[in-house]
């Protein structure tokens, strides 16, 4: 049966996608998880199923407009493929009945934790990416892009976070000169087969349920559209905030912190936050002169 209350979690989900370019997994996991009490395997298998859908049409678009770099997906997917699958197998591996559950939440709230740090440092990452946005041959760094690709595999097949959130973050810290159109469109086009990977795990040794993925793309199929179409105009000043307190708050409740630590963790990346954008901003302000000689 379709859950109309998960579809309509779906659309608002799809729709922050859509605005922020951020994965959906660090999202829509953890909200089946805490707020509808989804076991968490089934969470994740049906989570990254949905994904698997879903992915495609972001990348279509870049892979018309030409901003996709080929070379870097390719060595990419030769250490995300593999691994994404191992990652199942490591889970399926990892226990059995509440010890896998437990396992599987212990991994989706450390990777959460991951992606919240990145949201952090992100604009220190993106720092002065206008001046370096021009045509320039990429030299792809083929063993430190396989390493980015096997962590990144493992981590989605694991827990189905990582596919859009945690590895820009890392194409950010090892191609900081990366365009930001081709930035995009090459990570949503590497993320269809490491995604194809980690779905066909999750299918055979998972627990994908299929009315929970229809209704998870019920709403997020026109939530991702929409969030697209008001992308250019998104306030990041607030939504990006927003996001790190959710994760964060996810995360803590998935790994049993308190509400008292909950509230002090909060805190201290909200200050963190605020001295980061702080330090990027001055060094926006710095570069002003230079670009303009």
């Amino acid at each position: 049966m379709i859950d109309l209350t998960v579809a309509l979690a779906g659309l608002l989900v799809g729709f922050v996608v859509g605005l922020t370019g951020m994965g959906g997994g660090a999202l829509m996991t953890p909200i089946l998880v805490l707020l509808f009490k989804v076991q968490p395997l089934a969470a994740v298998s049906s989570d990254i199923v949905a994904a698997l859908i879903m992915k495609p049409v972001g990348g279509g678009v870049h892979w018309r407009r030409g901003t996709v770099n080929l070379e870097l997906v390719k060595w990419l997917g030769v250490g995300s493929v593999p691994s994404a699958f191992l990652g199942v197998l490591l889970l399926k591996a990892s226990g059995q009945g509440q010890a896998l559950q437990d396992h599987v939440k212990l991994a989706l709230g450390l990777a959460l934790l991951v992606v919240a740090a990145g949201l952090i440092i992100r604009p220190l990452l993106s720092r002065g990416r206008k001046a370096g946005d021009s045509v320039v041959p990429l030299v792809v760094k083929k063993l430190p892009t396989v390493l980015i690709g096997i962590a990144g595999g493992l981590v989605v097949g694991l827990t189905s976070v990582g596919s859009g959130s945690l590895m820009i973050i890392l194409l950010l810290m090892l191609y900081p000169k990366l365009r930001l159109s081709e930035l995009v469109g090459t990570d949503l086009v590497q993320a269809i087969p490491l995604v194809a990977s980690a779905a066909l795990g999750h299918a055979f040794f998972g627990d994908f349920h299929l009315a929970l993925t229809a209704s998870i793309l019920i709403g997020s199929v026109p939530g991702v559209f929409l969030g697209a179409q008001l992308s250019s105009r998104a306030p990041d000043r607030i939504i990006r905030p927003s996001l790190i307190v959710v994760l964060l708050a996810s995360s803590l409740k998935l790994l049993g912190a308190s509400n008292v630590l909950l509230g002090v963790v909060i805190g201290l990346f909200v200050v963190a936050y605020a001295l980061v954008l702080l330090a990027s901003q001055r060094g926006e302000r710095a570069a002003l002169p230079l670009a303009s000689k």
